[in-house]
């Protein structure tokens, strides 16, 4: 289960529309163990695909600033968060073949109508998605 406090929900919206048409991403801090996350905070990075408004990518350097700038406030990566502009709210098999952080939460907004937040958890060892529930705090 991942809960998100309402003003990271909103956040991770407001980013995903604003970017239209191209995908964002970012990263999801707050409080993190095995079975729950807590996002408390979003941290927007920019997208560097080669295919922005189809794929996302974060320069890895950036990546490790942003991890660092989480931990340096006290709060532990959550996972990561990007948006389908025109598609639905599962992940992509571009999605799946990029997946790295076993257990982490991968969030997407989908703005394909009205906009929709799903999140999965990544099972590296199995290499898929596990859905989660969404919750509002």
């Amino acid at each position: 289960m991942i809960t998100f406090e309402r003003d990271a929900y909103d956040a991770v919206v407001g980013y995903a529309e604003e970017g239209v048409p191209e995908e964002v991403c970012g990263v999801l801090a707050g409080n993190h163990d095995a079975e729950r996350s807590t996002v408390e905070v979003v941290r927007p990075t920019e997208n560097v695909a080669d295919r922005p408004r189809t794929r996302y990518e974060i320069d890895p350097t950036e990546l490790l600033a942003t991890v660092e700038r989480v931990e340096a406030d006290g709060l532990s990566v959550v996972g990561f968060y990007h948006s389908h502009p025109t598609g639905g709210p599962n992940p992509s098999e571009t999605d799946v073949a990029r997946a790295t952080w076993d257990g982490y939460s991968y969030v997407i907004c989908a703005l394909d109508g009205a906009p929709f937040v799903g999140s999965w958890r990544w099972n590296g060892s199995e290499g898929r998605f596990e859905r989660e529930t969404v919750a509002l705090r």
